[in-house]
């Protein structure tokens, strides 16, 4: 039976009063709340007046105590306290945590208690954490789409890892699209990278479009490095080596190769005025092709030789390669986009150098300056007539100077940046990252005309300020790709980026761990943050762990070149260990004198202010090279000084500073006829310092300072000339005063050997020479007779030596011996021989000092009278005759 209309009328009004309840319990948050903003200020006033009324309680001490005391207050205070238990047990039961929160041992319940509220808070943070990124729309649970056969690649979520978060989109992180065991593309390109420590120099042998022709050395390069002796020598030094051979100049072999066409680049007018922006074709309708052959590289590039402007991006690959790696190449021009297997094609990309350095065709870039090193680095490229949308956008003024910034202002286009971190090494490619390279160049040209039109409108039509960006973008085309090379003091530019202050030991071990990440990272091709990144060595260098597992413990996760290198990086660093722990100020200075310390310029000096003295007015002396003359004693130990000074090699003239302002120089003959008092005043005068030396004419005020280091000048060679002139004067000098020193030696030799020879001649002819006391000795053995006298002429008795004979006996003669026939002997009958048995001789008149003492000691003059026998002829000095060890004197008493 079909129910009548009056039931039908009853039932929709009872479902109408339902839906209305419904609705308003729907509506309702909480009980009592509509909504989550009235919630929260509830809940915040409820907070604010709770800290209020908690902040008017008594303060714990003496206030409470006395409040504590009155049975009234303490029974409320453990009403509200068992009250604030229950409800926080009702919390943390709610969540999930322990609650037993009441019934606790007396001694240790507080900090129980403590320990349980510490971790419900901890859990109840991380819910509410997880709640908020759930509603900011980060699920953890959602699984990221990736290509397959893939790993899915962990998802690291932070406010700059996501979108903007719209009202129909939910918001997605950006991913890093990875993957493991890729074949190392380094293994099949046919010229092996050069990661030696040696500088870069220009693959280039071919140079299309040219004004100035390529430098010798670059065309003769691919027959150089098919020479059998240079093939275990790094590429760039076996070209050094050639070119000392061939005597090329260094200059050709780092210039830029189209260092003469860029400078004499000039913009037709096509260019400097405001162009009608060209719409891009949809992404659907153009054409795509993916250039992995060198036929279809040469024909891509006879299309790009006909066009007038084109758009160009690269994709870049720097983790597993020391260098990095090009990996991609995106070309775009109005009607068709192209992709190029750079890994593939590496060895043949040469040939785009006839359209990249057409001076006709514009070549559009966006953040141009490390593509064009890679460009120069892996293809030997060079762009000639660059335009950099990055550069215009910054003269425009845009919020940001992004690309993605730049396709969403001008095209509207929302670029997917989920693989801009992804490893371009994987082959073949998803299709998810050939849409995003295709992406890059395909809106860019239509960017390039928009920017120009801006540009010009900006600037009311005037051309100086897109002229500026096309200077801009010329100077970003003559950058050269510098290798990085390892020097000893690398380590310290690192070491300042990390604002850490390191002592000596620690300091050690970072220089050490730096050099062996290095040498490392060039043997096995790999980025140093791949063999050791930097805040793990900082780490390394601050512990200075004693064990191997400790330098493990500093890592985590641990790259696999340390866990294979273990042992090696302990050595390191107990080698580190042992230097002495020294303060930072005390290594700062003695590590001081190994740098060069350029002076400041001082706006303000005085007379003595030697710091506008310009190097080249320097002597060119070290500390250790410079001859220093010590002081000495005698003059003959500084003739000796002298000699050893200039024995001594120097490097070039050290010249002291003479005051000659007020003083005329004075002539070389005046010079060598001073005497050595003359001389010695000189040399103190000349160890001083000139003050007025800055106000004098200097020789080089009108001679440029960089001529004087020009090989090509007239001035260095005249300088040149001037030095070595100088240095063969001082050799000649040094020659002449060593050949006069060694005359004089010689002469000195001859000297004293002339001299021993005469005094053994003459000791030798004493020898048998009997004196006259042994001839009296003898005469009083034989009976006192009578020695017979060797007759002499008349009247001479004997004779006393005389000056004459005295100076000649001093002097070596050679004396010759008498005739036998004219020999007489002496008759010793008219001499007195009392003279030689000690008794006193009355004719006697000679000084003997020996009977002055015995006359002394026999005649002992009375007291108070004076003896002035021969007081002043007295000798205390010299006694003559023998002079024996044991023999006392008796001296005259004073």
């Amino acid at each position: 039976m079909k129910p009548s209309k009056s039931e039908d009328s009853t039932r929709s009004g009872l479902q109408e009063g339902n839906s209305d309840t419904n609705d308003e319990d729907k509506s309702e948050l909480c009980p009592g709340f509509k909504d989550v903003d009235s919630f929260v200020k509830y809940g915040l006033g409820a907070v604010l007046s709770a800290t209020k009324a908690s902040a008017g309680l008594p303060q714990p001490g003496d206030e409470y105590d006395f409040y504590r005391s009155f049975p009234g207050f303490q029974e409320f205070c453990e009403s509200q306290g068992d009250r604030l238990l229950h409800c926080m047990s009702q919390i943390m039961q709610h969540h999930g945590c322990r609650s037993h929160t009441r019934d606790r041992n007396k001694l240790t319940g507080l900090e129980e208690r403590f320990d349980l509220i510490v971790d419900s808070n901890d859990v109840i943070l991380e819910r509410a954490g997880i709640l908020l990124d759930e509603a900011d729309g980060v699920n953890r649970s959602q699984q990221p789409v990736m290509p397959a056969g893939f790993q899915p690649p962990k998802i690291v979520v932070s406010s700059w890892n996501r979108k903007g978060s719209g009202s129909s989109s939910r918001s997605e992180t950006f991913r890093l699209l990875h993957a493991k065991n890729i074949t190392r593309p380094q293994l099949k390109f046919k010229e092996k990278v050069d990661n030696s420590n040696t500088p870069f120099t220009p693959k280039i042998f071919i140079k299309p479009n040219a004004t100035k022709p390529l430098p010798s050395y670059f065309t003769n390069k691919q027959i150089r490095s098919e020479r059998p002796e240079d093939l275990d020598v790094p590429a760039a030094l076996a070209d050094f080596i050639h070119q000392q051979r061939m005597q090329e100049l260094v200059e050709d072999m780092f210039a830029h190769p189209y260092q003469y066409e860029l400078d004499h680049l000039s913009m037709p007018e096509r260019l400097l005025s405001k162009p009608e922006p060209q719409m891009y074709k949809p992404v659907a309708e153009t054409k795509l092709s993916f250039i992995d052959s060198l036929e279809d590289l040469v024909a891509l590039n006879e299309k790009l030789c006909k066009l007038s402007e084109f758009a160009v991006d690269l994709e870049h690959h720097s983790y597993r390669s020391f260098l990095g790696l090009t990996c991609l190449m995106q070309i775009s021009t109005r009607e068709e986009d192209f992709i190029i297997d750079t890994l593939e094609l590496r060895s043949e990309l040469y040939i785009l150098n006839e359209a990249f350095t057409d001076p006709n065709i514009v070549k559009v870039f966006h953040g141009a300056d490390s593509d064009m090193e890679w460009l120069q680095r892996d293809f030997g490229l060079y762009v000639v007539n660059l335009f950099d949308t990055h550069q215009a956008s910054r003269a425009l003024n845009l919020a940001r100077h992004s690309l993605d910034h730049l396709l969403k202002h001008f095209c509207n286009v929302d670029s997917d940046k989920r693989y801009q971190l992804a490893d371009w090494r994987i082959r073949p490619l998803p299709d998810e990252m050939v849409q995003y390279a295709r992406t890059d160049t395909h809106y860019l040209l239509y960017i390039y005309d928009c920017v120009r039109a801006q540009l010009l409108d900006s600037n009311h039509g005037q051309p100086g300020l897109l002229q500026s960006v096309w200077n801009k973008s010329k100077d970003i085309s003559l950058k050269k790709y510098l290798k990085p090379i390892f020097t000893e003091e690398s380590y310290l530019e690192l070491q300042r980026k990390q604002k850490k202050s390191f002592n000596t030991q620690q300091l050690t071990a970072f220089r050490l761990l730096f050099a062996w990440r290095d040498k490392l990272a060039r043997q096995e091709d790999e980025s140093t943050g791949f063999v050791l990144p930097t805040h793990m060595m900082c780490k390394i260098s601050e512990e200075l762990p004693k064990e191997p597992q400790g330098i493990i413990a500093c890592c985590n996760p641990v790259p696999p070149l340390v866990r294979q290198h273990v042992n090696e990086l302990h050595l390191l660093v107990q080698q580190a260990r042992e230097m002495p722990l020294l303060k930072a100020e005390i290594a700062a200075q003695k590590t001081k004198g190994l740098t060069p310390i350029k002076k400041p310029e001082v706006m303000l000096f005085g007379p003595h202010d030697t710091s506008r003295v310009s190097e080249s007015d320097l002597p060119p002396f070290s500390a250790e090279e410079v001859p220093v003359k010590q002081g000495v004693l005698f003059s003959e130990d500084e003739h000796k000084m002298d000699t050893d000074v200039q024995t001594t090699t120097t490097s070039g003239l050290l010249a002291p500073a003479k005051i000659t302002l007020f003083q005329e120089l004075e002539k070389k003959d005046a010079e060598e006829s001073d005497s050595v008092a003359h001389m010695k005043a000189k040399r103190i005068n000349e160890s001083f310092e000139n003050p007025f030396r800055m106000y004098l004419p200097s020789s080089d005020v009108h001679i440029s300072k960089n001529a004087k280091f020009d090989p090509s000048s007239k001035i260095f060679e005249i300088s040149k000339r001037w030095k070595l002139q100088s240095i063969e004067q001082q050799q000649t000098e040094l020659e002449a005063k060593k050949k006069a020193k060694q005359e004089a030696k010689e002469q000195a030799k001859k000297e004293s050997e002339e001299r021993n020879k005469a005094k053994q001649s003459y000791q030798e002819s004493l020898q048998n020479v009997a004196t006259v006391r042994q001839q009296a000795a003898e005469s009083t053995k034989d009976g006192g007779k009578k020695r017979e006298r060797v007759v002499s002429e008349a009247g001479e008795l004997t004779p006393k030596p005389s000056k004459k004979l005295m100076k000649s006996a001093e002097k070596p003669q050679k004396t010759e011996a008498p005739p036998q026939d004219s020999f007489k002997p002496f008759d010793y009958s008219q001499s007195d021989f009392k003279v030689f048995t000690g008794a006193n001789s009355r004719d006697n008149t000679q000084f003997d000092p020996n009977r002055q003492s015995h006359d002394f000691k026999k005649k002992r003059t009375p007291r108070g009278q004076k003896n002035n026998v021969g007081a002043g002829n007295r000798s205390m000095s010299y006694l003559s005759g023998k002079s024996e060890r044991g023999f006392r004197h008796n001296w005259p008493k004073r």
